[in-house]
Formats: C-alpha cells, structure tokens, sequence
C-alpha cells in the first residue's frame, strides 16, 4: 500500500519510545483492506474501490487487581489510532482516534475488541463542491468498531501475531443532513509488541455471587442533542428525549431493563413541514402540517456492567407515532458512566435499523 512506509516509520518510533519502560503495556500494528457493507441503495455510487488503511493501538493489561478485571477474564484497555481510504474520489479518507476493550476468549487465543471514538473525514458533503457523498454531513464525525482477531504474544521474543476481521462505523448521527452512514468490513493483519515482563493474574479473590443481589431498581433518563432531518438544510433543531424504565440486576455483568420512552424530537415538525409541502397527495398524514411530531415507545433492554462504565443495550417499539416517519422498531447502544451509585451520565445512538437518528448525551437517576 501507498502508506506502507508511514506505518513502518510509527511502530519503530513507538517501539523506541517505549522500549525501557517496565509499565503492564503493548503496542499493536495492523493493515487491513476490504469491502464497503452496502446497507441502503443510496450508497450504491459510493462504492467504486477496496477500501484499506492502518491502524495503531496502545494497550493497558489488567491482572486482577481489581475485581471486574477478574470477572471479564483480564481484558487490555487502549486507545487507538486508524486510517481508512475509501478509493472513491466522493468519500475521500478518513481517520478515527478512539478508547477500546480487548476481551480474551479460548485460552486467550481469541480477542474480541470494541472501540468508541470521534473520526474526521476528508471529502464532507459540499452542496457545490461534493453533493455526491451523501454518507457524511459534517468533517467530524462518530466512529465505532468491532474487531475479532486470533492474537499470540511473544512469538519471537516480545513481537506477537494477530490477525482477523474487524467492522468499523462511520456516523455523525444525524447531527447534520445528509448521514447515510459508511460501514466497511476488512480483514487484517499486524504485530503486537510487549513492553513488560510476564506478570502473574490475581486468582479466586471474586465475591459471592449473592453480592450482586439487588431489588429491582428504577431509572430515570433525560437524553438531549441535535438532530435535523432526512433533507439537507432543513436545519438543525434540539430534542428532548425521556426515558422511564425499571431493571433486574441478574447477576454480576447482567441487568435487564422494561420502561417507555417519550420522544420530542424538534427536527421533525420541519420534516413534517416539508413533506406536506413537497408531497401533498402522498400520504394521509402528509397532507396535515400540523399533525402531531411526538412519539412514544415501549422498549426492553440489557446492560452489561464492567467497573463503573456500562454498555446498554435497547430495542423498542413504538406505540404512539401520528407521523409515518422511519420503521415502528427503533434501537439504542450507548455507553453510561456511574457517577455515584446512583447518578450516572452517558451517550448513546438511537437508530432505526442501520439508519441512525440521533447522538443522545444523557443524565439519569436509578433509585
């Protein structure tokens, strides 16, 4: 590849940087190259080329010290680095800088990774200068991604093997029209090299299973952002979304979650607007402007507790939508931060099947 010698020139500078340090960390360099997922028709003109790129991760060990470290089988946490060319002139490149799990399955053979983090794009939508890309609204973006690698350390002194498959998501959440999103699928292949000497894992320290025994607990969650609709320049409008719900901790990692959401989303009242407009022989509800843009839905969900981070997991339908807008099952996979053991904080992405909808920060109470 074309950047081949910049990713041999950024493992030997962190290799030197890193190389006297006695720290529980390591370092790994991947290249990968693959195919372009095409989850709607309206991407069609976006895939021309395979897209590849690098990536460049450091990485924590855990050895038990810590009680959820135990639990999840010593997993690493990092921060990593990735660059993807899409070989299509619209698209351009991008590059995503983000935190990550490694979890260890089979023996520590099998690691499963995933990534949160922030990408910027090259080749936004411009409407003069690139109205093609539809895919990505804004130059900064979210980025999510999963990877599935067989890893071996210290095959040859300290420098390891990985290789496997990985998904990587670009999205600016609707935060700005046009976001049909890009997902690529890629195989990959890198080197991983250890800082540290071998060190031994805490063993048999776990609490009794009845420590994680609890009542049923009820939560209270208040989720803002931006949002704008399907078309371009419609404009960019708050939302107000609520979310009443009670869950079932069922064990150490696991909680299951029922409640109702309540949506007031602010960008749909312009879309409502522009469709009775645009479209008035269209449908039933496109002929009134001023039918109702609220929304309320059912959900049931699970979250999965690490330390004082969890990631929460939602699919709901819904039971009041006036507005024939979107499918009736939604979805919502975030990240929540405990504050206290009461408070907590997070964000999450709403969607609608592999169409996004909306980036939600969130502020909750679970009494």
């Amino acid at each position: 590849m074309k950047y081949s010698f910049l990713f041999i020139v950024f493992f030997n500078v962190l290799l030197s940087i890193a190389q006297d340090k006695k720290n529980a960390t390591y370092f790994d360099a991947q290249l990968f190259r693959g195919n372009v997922y095409k989850h709607t028709n309206d991407i069609g003109h976006l895939i021309s080329g395979h897209p590849d790129g690098f990536m460049l991760s450091y990485n924590w060990k855990t050895y038990g010290k810590k009680e959820w470290q135990q639990v999840y089988n010593y997993p690493d946490y990092g921060i990593s680095f990735h660059y993807l060319d899409f070989k299509n002139k619209y698209l351009g490149y991008n590059f995503a800088l983000g935190l990550h799990y490694n979890f260890y399955f089979l023996k520590r053979n099998l690691m499963f990774r995933i990534s949160q983090g922030i990408g910027v794009t090259s080749n936004p939508y411009n409407k003069e200068t690139n109205n093609k890309n539809n895919a990505f609204g804004t130059k900064v973006m979210d980025n999510t991604y999963f990877m599935l690698q067989y890893k071996k350390d210290n095959i040859l002194n300290r420098i390891g093997f990985q290789a496997g498959f990985m998904l990587t998501h670009f999205s600016n959440g609707r935060f700005k029209a046009p976001n049909s999103g890009i997902n690529t699928i890629a195989l990959n292949v890198g080197l991983n090299y250890n800082f540290d000497e071998y060190q031994e894992s805490i063993k048999d320290t776990l609490p009794s299973r009845e420590t994680y025994k609890e009542k049923i607990k009820y939560n209270i969650a208040f989720r803002t952002g931006i949002s704008e609709g399907p078309v371009p320049h419609l404009g960019q409008r708050q939302f107000y979304h609520i979310g009443l719900y009670a869950d079932k901790r069922i064990g150490r990692k696991s909680a299951l979650q029922f409640g109702t959401d309540v949506f007031f989303s602010r960008y749909l009242q312009d879309y409502i607007q522009f469709v009775s407009v645009a479209f008035p022989k269209g449908h039933k509800s496109y002929s009134e402007a001023d039918v109702d843009y609220k929304r309320v839905g059912l959900f049931i969900g699970h979250e999965l507790f690490i330390n004082k981070l969890s990631i929460e997991t939602q699919f709901g339908y819904y039971v009041y939508k006036p507005f024939n807008y979107e499918i009736d099952i939604y979805q919502r996979v975030g990240a929540k931060y405990y504050i206290t053991k009461e408070l907590f904080s997070g964000v999450g992405l709403k969607t609608h099947g592999g169409r996004a909808e909306a980036i939600e920060v969130t502020l909750g109470i679970r009494l």
